[in-house]
């Protein structure tokens, strides 16, 4: 049986706020300081990334939080080279903490000739020396199955519940919103939390990145609305859902996303846009123009985050961080 019980944090440059954030997390939970291992990452002038560790890891249970956002292939690169830099120091096991997982929205072959590179990002991830990997909300489920080592994948949905629960109070007259068939499960999970209705919003392209008609499946006259996803990129999907949603009918729109991209024309989309709020989580780091939106409010993974990370390194469950009556105490004071 593991005896690792003295988790030691590394980060990378893709996310500092949450690492310090998990960080001071787990130095309440624990009662005394956890702090991040004092590392130098950097990059030369060709663009080399440098990776160097100033504290002794031999033995040690290392956790490297680093989300592999935009730049995803930096970001990546940090990773993999962190990586390589604890395992020839004779770190006793890593654990890569992705809450945002770069690629895997390339988890199959959708046509000829293309690759799938979420299983080509498996395997440098578990040939760099990582043994475990702790993630959030992967946009395919099957990606797990990628890897040869544990992958814990948890869920925003319990945090989302715990939110919604304390932000509407009456859900009498909310309803879940998938903003695409292949997202009901997701919604379906967050409905069922809450207690609310479901529906399903229907779209249809006639090229990539062009919605040529979107339909709603299920009434939402007269109801509060919430589009429930894991990934915003443009937004241009999600504030055409929340045009059609009140053309249905809806009082109001809100979203629940969990990964905001928020890239290129995002942020100006959804300042204009029907919808009343976006709810991200901060797995990606929150941008200043995302953070000025007053549209677009964050909650934290840190509380769920150090939790889990405890419990790997004590060998405890880490599913028991899937429901909402464990979550509620890590939560208490947030909103």
């Amino acid at each position: 049986m593991s005896t690792l019980i003295e988790p030691k944090l590394i980060t990378g440059n893709s996310n500092l706020s949450l690492a310090k954030g998990i960080a001071t997390r787990m130095s309440m939970h624990r009662g005394q300081p956890v702090k991040l291992i004092d590392t130098r990452v950097e990059r030369f002038n060709d663009g080399e990334i440098f990776v160097e560790v100033y504290e002794n890891v031999r033995g040690e249970d290392m956790f490297i939080i680093q989300s592999t956002s935009n730049p995803a292939n930096d970001n990546l690169m940090e990773l993999l080279i962190m990586a390589d830099a604890l395992r020839r120091s004779s770190a006793a096991r890593i654990t890569a903490v992705i809450p945002y997982f770069g690629y895997a929205r390339q988890d199959r072959r959708t046509k000829a000739r293309t690759p799938i590179s979420a299983k080509l990002i498996a395997n440098l991830l578990t040939e760099s020396g990582i043994e475990r990997i702790l993630t959030v909300d992967l946009h395919a489920a099957q990606i797990q199955g990628f890897f040869d080592i544990p992958v814990d994948n948890l869920y925003a949905a319990p945090v989302f519940a715990l939110d919604a629960l304390h932000h509407f109070k009456d859900m009498s007259d909310v309803t879940i919103i998938s903003p695409d068939v292949g997202g009901v499960s997701r919604a379906r999970e967050l409905a069922k939390r809450i207690g609310a209705d479901l529906a399903i919003v229907d779209k249809r392209r006639n090229k990539p990145g062009e919605i040529s008609e979107m339909t709603v499946i299920g009434d939402v006259k007269g109801r509060r609305c919430i589009i429930v996803d894991d990934i915003c990129d443009t937004a241009g999907t999600l504030c055409k859902a929340a045009e059609t949603l009140m053309e249905e009918g809806a009082t109001e729109v809100q979203s629940y996303i969990t990964h905001g991209v928020l890239s290129g024309p995002a942020i100006e989309r959804i300042s204009n846009s029907v919808m009343k709020h976006l709810v991200i989580t901060d797995s990606i780091e929150v941008s200043p123009a995302a953070a000025a939106c007053k549209k677009i409010r964050t909650v934290p993974l840190a509380p769920m985050l150090a939790q889990a990370t405890l419990n790997i390194a004590n060998g405890t469950s880490v599913s028991s961080l899937f429901d909402e009556e464990t979550l509620g105490p890590l939560y208490l004071g947030t909103y």
